[in-house]
Formats: C-alpha cells, sequence, structure tokens
C-alpha cells in the first residue's frame, strides 16, 4: 500500500491517540510522507510548508483508525449457517468481500484481522488491497478453519457427500489437524482459526459448553503453525476450552467466554489477548426471532452475553488485553455495524470511552502483530487517521455515525467528506483551513 507524499496539518481537534494518555484539546497532527510527524497539542506543533495540506477537525476528534479484530469479508450478511458453504460460488463471494472491505473502511476501519474466511479469499483480498486495487483495511489473512469432525462447524450431513472444504478443515487426530494446518501454510494465512469448542448457535449437539477438538488436535496445531511462523486462534466459549487453547500455546481467544479463575491466571501468565465479540449476542437476542433462530438459541446467546460481558470486565480489571471485533456478517448482525461493539462495550460491560478506544486501536494492532507501525498516534508510526465531527469520549455512538470528515490511510484521504476533494484551495465550511 502506497505511502501519500508531502505534509498533511490536521488542526483544530481534540486528539485522542490511543494510548490510553490523557486527551489532548486544541491539538495538531503533522502528517509526513503518509507517516506521523507530530501528535500533540497546537502550540508546540513544527511548522508546515505553504503547500501542505490542512484539515479543519471542526472542534471534534483525531484519533487512529479503528481495528476490527475479528473481521469476516467473506461472511455477506447470512441468514443460516448452510448459506455460508453452498449459497453463492467462489467468485460471487470473493466480490461480495471486496465490498465489505470497502465499508469497513468507510467505517473507519483502516485495519483488520480475518477471523476465518471462506476458501483463501482472505489471503487475495489482502494483496488486492495492498496492491491498492481495492480499498480496505490492512489485513492480517485468515482462511479455511479447522475444527473437530462432528463438532460446530461440521453441519453438511454425509448423506450430501459435499463435505465442508470452501469453509472448515475437518479432522480427526493429531495427524490431521498437522496436514490441515500444512495445507493452511501453502494458502499463505498468517493466521490459523480454530474450534476448540461449541456455540449457543447449535444447542442440540454443540452448545457452548462442549468441546469441538481435543487437546492433542489442539497442540499439533500450534506446534505445526509456530513452525511456519504462523499464529493460532480459536472460538472459545467453555471454560475447558478456554484452558486448554492456553496450554496449547494459542496466540488470542476467540470470545473467552466462559473463564474462572484458573483460565484467567492461564491468560494473564502469557498475555494472551482476547477478543469477546459481543455484539454479535446481543444482536442474536435481540433480533434471533426476527430471522428465525429458536428459543434456546436465543437462551443460548443469552447466557453467553452475560458470561462474555463478565469475562471481559475480569479481563481488563486484572490487565489483561481486550480487541475488538464482532463477528458481523450475519442477517443480524449486518456488516457497516462494526463500531456498535464499541458502543455495546461502554453501554453494557462497562468500559470507559478511552478504555474501549485502546482496545480498538492499540490492542488491536498489537493482536495484528504490527502495534508498531500503527493502533496509535506516535511520531513514526504509520498515519491512519481518523477526524470525526464530534467528541467521541462524551459519546461513543459518534463512531458508529457515517461519514466520518475524513478516513486516512497511510496518509491518504481514503473516505469521509474529504476523500477525493482537493485540499489546497481555499474553501468555506468545508473542513479545510488555510
Amino acid at each position: 500500500m502506497k505511502l501519500a507524499s508531502g505534509t498533511v496539518l490536521i488542526k483544530n481537534g481534540r486528539l485522542v491517540d490511543g494510548t490510553g494518555a490523557a486527551p489532548v484539546d486544541d491539538a495538531a497532527v503533522v502528517i509526513r510522507d503518509g507517516r506521523i510527524a507530530y501528535a500533540g497539542s497546537a502550540t508546540s506543533a513544527p511548522g508546515v510548508p505553504a503547500d501542505a495540506r490542512k484539515i479543519d477537525a471542526r472542534g471534534g476528534t483525531i484519533m487512529p483508525g479503528l481495528v476490527e479484530a475479528h473481521f469476516h469479508p467473506t461472511y455477506f450478511n447470512v441468514a443460516e449457517l448452510q448459506d455460508l458453504d453452498i449459497k453463492y460460488p467462489v467468485e460471487y463471494v470473493t466480490l461480495l468481500a471486496a465490498v465489505n472491505a470497502k465499508l469497513a473502511l468507510e467505517c473507519g476501519y483502516t485495519a483488520a484481522r480475518s477471523g476465518g474466511s471462506l476458501f483463501n479469499i482472505d489471503v487475495w483480498l489482502k494483496k488486492a488491497i495492498e496492491n491498492d486495487l481495492v480499498p480496505g483495511p490492512r489485513l492480517a489473512a485468515s482462511g479455511r478453519e479447522i475444527c473437530g469432525v462432528g463438532g460446530l462447524m461440521d453441519w453438511n450431513p454425509d448423506f450430501r457427500k459435499i463435505g465442508m472444504d470452501g469453509l472448515v478443515l475437518l479432522v480427526n487426530g493429531p495427524d490431521e489437524a498437522r496436514a490441515a494446518v500444512r495445507k493452511l501454510v501453502k494458502d499463505g494465512v498468517e493466521w490459523v482459526k480454530t474450534y476448540p469448542t461449541g456455540d449457543a448457535a447449535a444447542p442440540d449437539t454443540n452448545d457452548h459448553h462442549t468441546l469441538c477438538m481435543t487437546f492433542d488436535e489442539m497442540h499439533a496445531v500450534v506446534a505445526t503453525a509456530h513452525n511456519h511462523n504462523l499464529k493460532v486462534t480459536g472460538h472459545c466459549r467453555a471454560n475447558e476450552g478456554i484452558k486448554n487453547a492456553l496450554r496449547a500455546g494459542y496466540d488470542s481467544i476467540e470470545h473467552g467466554t466462559f473463564m474462572d479463575a484458573e483460565a484467567l491466571d492461564l491468560l494473564l501468565s502469557r498475555d494472551v489477548p482476547v477478543v469477546p465479540g459481543l455484539q454479535f449476542e446481543l444482536a442474536s437476542v435481540e433480533r434471533g426471532r426476527e430471522f428465525g433462530l429458536s428459543q434456546a438459541v436465543i437462551d443460548g446467546h443469552q447466557e453467553t452475553l452475560e458470561a462474555g460481558a463478565e469475562s471481559a470486565r475480569m479481563i481488563l480489571k486484572a490487565g489483561g488485553r481486550i480487541g475488538l471485533g464482532g463477528d458481523y456478517g450475519f442477517a443480524w448482525n449486518p456488516h457497516g455495524d462494526y463500531a456498535k461493539e464499541l458502543s455495546f462495550f461502554v453501554n453494557y460491560v462497562g468500559f470507559t470511552p478511552m478504555e474501549t478506544i485502546q482496545c480498538a486501536t492499540k490492542t488491536g494492532a498489537e493482536i495484528m502483530g504490527r502495534g508498531d507501525e500503527f493502533g496509535t498516534l506516535e511520531a513514526g508510526k504509520l498515519a491512519d487517521v481518523l477526524v470525526v465531527d464530534g467528541d467521541v469520549l462524551a459519546d461513543i455512538a459518534i463512531l458508529e455515525k457515517r461519514p466520518f470528515i475524513a478516513v486516512i490511510q497511510g496518509g491518504e484521504i481514503k473516505a469521509g467528506e474529504l476523500a477525493g476533494r482537493n485540499l489546497q484551495p481555499p474553501t468555506s465550511n468545508s473542513g479545510v483551513v488555510q
């Protein structure tokens, strides 16, 4: 992804830099050749060339681009699980993924970590984004997911004889687990996504208290992935599944729903981040009946919602790391609603707006393994910046509203009110200052 050349000055805004530091009023951010050169008080800002492009934050917020830490661009607002693997051909799913990537960028998400992909689309979507062929977040690519035979993701009955190969690699034992990872190595993924546990979506056979992989299978996945410098994460709801993942050496935990004190100690001892994905649970409870979810499924999501929120509170209070990603891509939890996860964490879980923003920027970048490149507005980092019309610390829901004044990626305005405008000539009430 090319970096913009030249200098950009963003001024007349409140700086929330993503580090957790106190906000800076009357701030300025200076961008040089696509990187942050300065972020702080306007009174101490360095001078800029006369031809610098200038953006007026209109008294709003200047903050890092958001990081969606559990992103499914190939999930196309599906209404039932079977839609994922048999509804559309790979060609159409690829186009849908590109549309979802563009939407995420417009929503202020300048980076994202894939939480699992149909076929191998996310690997190639990342390449297209990095080569500036399509707009989208900087992407950490996952691929097909790994689950034990008969587990949560193995829903096609054998008589259909169609398998699950476009979505998940099904394994029986550690040898098959190793073989599945080796396929993903060849595919070029960065993250291996697994299913150690079930979910409320399958109350009869694989509910949120069941296990879908053995410890030996999980350990084989980790050993093989780490040998090839890949990272491993897993859909972990049941407490025993969380502990199995941590003991096996997982690099992050998705959901981490039913954690006890022992699981928390294991988590903290290795400083493993957790991405709870709780807005999905809330949406399932509030809108599930509208989309035909059974009462048993809805009740399971309610249990998961409450336990997941409590686990998130416990993790943050103990000094653990939380990333934010809402498992979007289902009909009741559609793409475009990404920032509802932030509002949820403030309004339901009880995080402060500052803590929530830090989780959605700094920690998200760390989960991607790129915390030294972006996620905070500090000198030397990539200029992935949001300019938001309003005070996000006073009203986090502002981040749900589009368009922003500007969504900046690598110093270039990619979306928002100012996208495509010439910032040089003096204008009035345009967001551009001289």
